[in-house]
């Protein structure tokens, strides 16, 4: 494929200008539901876990996704041919090409050229799929014996997945918004941190430096000065937004236009990002203890 150059004017269009996002939250907190914040005629959500029960009254489509392979092949149809991978290689032009053929009568594509905001839900479930395929594959046998080497196996589920998220986020005029469960790990000196929940530690480490915005949504109360606090009795949803947060919650803001949370609407929150939402008011947050 011939190199261009992309114009300002043009990194600003409709066709070139897109996010990625991971947002990640403990169960229960409504991630799913964030969905209903998108627009139903440009959205569509690859469902992973058989999730859409808190939202069947969205009017937007979703496609439900039971094995790695599927997604693989949706996220190729979406983004098309890499050139840069060999001729037999997954998301290769030939992969396009076999998926196009495949899909032909399903207008899956067609209908695909049309959303420009694709919804993964979820990462974590993602991650459970590709280790299931994983398994079945001869990396995640030993040579010398032929039984199961589990080190194999994850080598191989978090090259395949990193792979895959690399080529959804590099689709062109797409904005990509994955979804997972954040989870609180202590470990054996008592320490806490908050960390998404993914098989494998590939994915977890590297998809921070593959999307543009790592958001954490997470229940708030206030506390006796107005500032925001961590309580999950609490039923006012916040997306944190800004590393460098008090509660040690996994956030980056790339685009440098976003408070340190943000209410929970992500259209409104993608038009901050653009620069074309109004700046939300200053909002007074305390540190506490989680």
């Amino acid at each position: 494929m011939a190199l261009r150059i992309i114009t300002a004017d043009e990194r600003l269009s409709a066709s070139e200008n897109k996010t990625s996002l991971a947002v990640f939250g403990p169960p229960g907190v409504g991630k799913t539901t964030l969905i209903r914040t998108l627009p139903a005629d440009k959205a569509v959500c690859l469902d992973l876990e058989a999730g859409m029960k808190s939202v069947q009254d969205w009017r937007g489509p979703s496609i439900p996704i039971r094995s790695f392979s599927d997604f693989r092949d949706l996220v190729v149809l979406i983004g098309g041919a890499d050139p840069s991978q060999p001729a037999d290689g997954f998301y290769s032009a030939g992969h396009f090409a076999h998926v196009q053929k495949a899909f032909a009568e399903s207008g899956i594509e067609e209908f695909l050229k049309k959303r420009t905001i694709i919804f993964v839900d979820s990462i974590t479930d993602l991650t459970r799929q590709a280790m299931a395929w994983a398994k079945q594959q001869p990396e995640a046998f030993s040579d010398r014996t032929g039984k199961p080497d589990i080190r194999g196996a994850y080598g191989l589920l978090g090259r395949e997945v990193i792979q895959a998220l690399k080529h959804l986020q590099h689709a062109r005029g797409k904005t990509v918004i994955f979804v997972g469960v954040l989870e609180k790990v202590t470990d054996e000196f008592g320490a806490s941190a908050w960390v998404p929940q993914m098989e494998g530690s590939k994915a977890g480490r590297e998809l921070p430096g593959i999307v543009d915005q790592v958001i954490s949504m997470q229940l708030f109360g206030r506390d006796a000065e107005g500032g925001w606090v961590l309580d999950e009795q609490s039923a006012e949803r916040r997306l944190v937004c800004t590393s460098g947060n008090p509660w040690g919650l996994p956030a980056k803001d790339r685009s440098g236009r976003l408070d340190m949370t943000e209410p929970p609407d992500l259209s409104a929150l993608l038009a901050r990002i653009d620069g074309r939402g109004a700046p939300a008011a200053a909002l007074t947050t305390h540190s506490t203890s989680v």
